[in-house]
């Protein structure tokens, strides 16, 4: 059977980071939700189009249009063996969505990672963030600080914050977030496939525990 290993975690939480470590740990396609909306509006492809026609006016791309963009992609010839998801479900709606579809084939999620990381140590890593505003290197404050404060190492360009990357834009991105993934995370619990991760520790632990947690898939 497929292997369908979901996983969460708040923005800042290195899941990223972790995806790219867990696709090629288990062999399997990494599918990213922002990654096919910009291959759907890139291709304008016909559900790229249909998302495209709610993103110009400013409103959200309903449940159903996100869930079909996943639903084909998981389609594809190279996911046969299942995949690594992220970013994908993000609400109750779509966890049910994906859920109804998998049970079709015969098929359900065998794994849900949910990476805890406190929202105060979220907050300090986002917003330590700055950027170079003249080559775009990235710095951080406190883990990846320039040689002089507020100038680029590599071209002595003014490092500056993004706005979305300030204290009280942060804690408001955490806050939908929990909103939204507080009931998926109960609901995987109930259907005892999620595996909750210590999020706060260096990244090579946070890789062993969640290698751990699929060891015995």
């Amino acid at each position: 059977m497929p292997t369908y290993v979901i996983l969460l975690g708040p923005p800042a939480s290195g899941k990223g980071t972790q995806a790219a470590i867990l696709k090629d740990y288990l062999g399997l396609p990494h599918v990213a939700s922002g990654d096919l909306f910009r291959y759907n509006l890139k291709h304008q492809t016909p559900l790229g189009l249909q998302a495209k026609t709610y993103m110009d006016r400013g409103a959200l791309v309903p449940d159903d249009v996100t869930i079909a963009m996943v639903l084909d992609r998981l389609a594809q010839e190279d996911c046969a063996g299942g995949a690594l998801l992220d970013g994908f479900p993000r609400t109750l709606a779509q966890a049910q969505a994906l859920d109804h579809a998998l049970a079709e084939h015969g098929r359900r999620i065998s794994r849900v990672l949910n990476i805890q990381v406190p929202d105060d140590v979220l907050v300090e890593r986002v917003s330590g963030r700055r950027i170079c505003r003249t080559c775009g290197e990235t710095y951080h404050i406190r883990f990846k600080p320039p040689k002089t404060p507020g100038v680029c190492d590599l071209d002595g360009g003014e490092l500056y914050q993004r706005d979305d990357d300030k204290p009280e834009t942060v804690r408001n991105r955490l806050s939908v977030y929990w909103k939204q993934t507080s009931p998926l995370v109960d609901y995987y619990r109930q259907q005892g496939v999620l595996v909750d991760i210590d999020g706060n520790q260096p990244i090579e632990d946070v890789t062993a525990q969640l290698k751990e947690a699929l060891a015995n898939l």
